[in-house]
């Protein structure tokens, strides 16, 4: 094998897991399969490991292959298809719990500085710009850590059941609770890695903010936390790729679905005012799913398809706080009540947005690519 392979996690580890292609005259993913390398057996070097912003605990290496001898792993072919996809998914939900514990340990760093910092002789805490911005710190936290679990549940239901089939033939509910929880999890892995990442780099965006200045100094977590949450919507896939991922299960009705689900679930009385508001919500989000595909205009709808998902997102992740409220209202009626709210403004943003745009706007957005611009 001779290739050079950058951004390698880990690289200088002593086995390596390796996709290359093994199909000559190929082009395609098809022509990939899974290598596994073993140190001892020499022709790999480190050429760099890479000056990284943030989590500099994990070394990413640039690697150098040169006549380095590895071995088949698995069905040839099947190498980016199968393998890779599914190390993806796995490492996606490890970037979820990875947001969800920058987004705690953002959102403690804030609050803890804020009840002991004073200004004009009271904490900040006590000011409405700053208790604001911590609410809704601790409820995208509350609702990225709800959106973890739910996930986690689908892929351990699928798996097991997967499991089971190895042993024994499924009976045909069990084939239809593969068929279920296999795509649920298939849907809410993108959109909750996109959703929590890009929440983890809000809160330590706020923590900063909440710290002032001295939030810029090194003395302080949350300037690393900051550098540390950077890297959770890139890598494993970008909030783009995630968005690109997620848009099918807009489009196929699987997230209206499991939200006419959520919908169904019981509900406190002191709780239903935020259901009919999620409720509201749905109904625009479908309203925005219709006008999107209808012109059947595979560029309007990438155009838009992150505010669907992103509409969708904000839907789930307040009904899942919402049950959460509901079994535990003291821990987490609050941050059901202030997401919700966050939730609401950001699907009646998007849904203007939508609404006021023509297919023919998207020029506006195009880039002049003329050799005079």
């Amino acid at each position: 094998m001779n290739v050079v392979k950058r951004f390698i996690t880990y690289g200088d580890a002593d086995i390596l897991l390796v996709l290359a292609r093994s199909e000559e005259g190929t082009k395609d993913a098809r022509g990939l399969s899974m290598f596994i390398y073993d140190k001892n057996n020499g022709g790999v070097t480190v050429r760099r490991i890479e000056n990284k912003m943030g989590i500099k605990g994990a070394p990413t290496c640039e690697l150098v292959f040169k006549n380095a001898k590895a071995e088949l792993v698995g069905t040839r072919r099947m190498g980016l298809i199968k393998y890779v996809m599914s190390l993806m998914n796995g490492a996606r939900l490890g970037i979820m719990a990875q947001s969800v514990g920058l987004s705690e340990a953002a959102t403690r760093e804030a609050y803890n500085y804020a009840i002991e910092r004073r200004q004009f002789g009271k904490a900040i805490i006590e000011f409405p710009a700053v208790y604001e911005m911590l609410s809704n710190m601790r409820a995208k936290t509350d609702a990225s850590r709800s959106m973890l679990y739910e996930t986690c549940r689908f892929v351990d239901m699928y798996k097991t059941l997967e499991d089971i089939s190895r042993e024994r033939k499924l009976t045909p509910e069990e084939k239809e609770e593969l068929k279920y929880y296999s795509r649920l999890a298939d849907a809410f892995t993108p959109l909750g890695k996109g959703m929590t990442s890009e929440y983890a780099n809000q809160n330590a965006y706020d923590s900063i903010q909440v710290h002032g200045g001295s939030g810029f100094m090194k003395d302080y977590k949350c300037e690393r936390l900051y550098r540390d949450a950077r890297i959770t919507n890139i890598y494993e896939g970008t909030t783009q790729l995630q968005v690109v991922a997620a848009i099918r299960h807009v489009t196929t009705g699987t997230y209206l679905q499991r939200i006419r689900e959520y919908e169904a679930m019981p509900a406190s009385p002191e709780l239903e005012s935020l259901k009919r508001t999620l409720s509201k919500m749905a109904q625009m989000y479908e309203k925005l799913v219709e006008i999107v595909t209808s012109p059947k205009d595979e560029e309007y709808l990438d155009f838009h398809a992150r505010r669907l998902v992103e509409c969708a997102g904000h839907i789930i992740m307040g009904h899942l706080l919402l049950q959460d409220a509901n079994a535990d209202p003291e821990m987490f009626r609050r941050s059901a009540e202030v997401y919700i709210h966050y939730g609401q403004t950001e699907v009646i943003k998007n849904y203007n947005f939508v609404t006021k745009s023509r297919i023919e706007d998207i020029a506006y957005y195009k880039p002049d690519l003329s050799e005079n611009a």
